[in-house]
C-alpha cells in the first residue's frame, strides 16, 4: 500500500467549483478510503494498492464522472513530494518572494515550459526533476510575473499545475502522516 499526493488542475478557478467534502466523498466512494484534502485548491493524500500511474488513472475517471468536467491530475508518491520540497532552494517563508512548484505528468511540456522560462530576461527558476520546477515570483506580483504569464498559456495550462511551497510542505507534512498512520 502506498501514499500518494494528488493535485487537482484547475478547480476551484474559471468557473470548476468543487467543494473539499464533495471531493473527499466522490474519492471514497472510488475506493480511496483515507482520502484527505488540504487547503481548497485541490490537494489531496491518499492510500492505495495502485501505483502512480494506477492512481492518476483512477483519480481522473473519478472526477470526471462525480464533477462532469475534463479532469486532469499529477500524483506522486508521498517520497517523492518530501524529495521536491526537500530539494527547492528557494525559501518557504520569505518577506519578498514567493517559491512555486510547477508539477507536471508530461515531461516534454514541462521541458518547453523550462526552456521557455529561460529565455526570460530575469529568471528564477529550477529543475527539480522530470516532473517538477520550482520558481519565485515577487510578492503581490505571482501573476503579473514573466514566468507565471508564460506558465498560463494554454499549451502550458491544460499540463500543468502550481503549488507554492508552504502548499507542498503541509501536502508532505499530510502525506508523512497517512503513511504513518497506515
Amino acid at each position: 500500500m502506498g501514499s500518494y499526493a494528488v493535485f487537482l488542475r484547475g478547480i476551484n478557478v474559471g468557473g470548476i467549483n468543487i467543494k473539499m467534502a464533495d471531493l473527499r466523498e466522490a474519492l471514497k466512494n472510488c475506493g480511496f478510503a483515507d482520502a484527505k484534502t488540504l487547503l481548497a485548491s485541490g490537494n489531496v493524500v491518499l492510500s492505495s494498492s495502485l501505483d502512480a500511474a494506477g492512481v492518476k488513472r483512477q483519480c481522473e475517471k473519478c472526477l470526471r464522472a462525480a464533477f462532469g468536467y475534463e479532469a486532469w491530475v499529477v500524483v506522486l508518491d508521498a517520497r517523492r513530494v518530501a524529495g521536491l520540497v526537500a530539494a527547492c532552494p528557494y525559501p518557504d517563508d520569505d518577506k519578498s518572494t514567493h517559491s512555486y512548484i510547477t508539477l507536471s505528468s508530461d515531461t516534454a511540456v514541462l521541458d518547453e515550459l523550462e526552456a521557455a522560462g529561460s529565455a526570460l530576461e530575469s529568471h528564477d527558476q529550477h529543475r527539480l526533476g522530470p516532473e517538477a520546477l520550482a520558481w519565485l515570483a515577487p510578492v503581490g506580483g505571482t501573476l503579473d510575473s514573466p514566468f507565471s504569464k508564460i506558465s498560463a498559456k494554454a499549451k502550458f495550462k491544460a499540463a500543468t499545475t502550481t503549488r507554492n511551497l508552504r502548499t507542498m510542505i503541509k501536502v508532505r507534512d499530510a502525506a508523512a502522516g497517512l503513511a504513518g498512520g497506515g
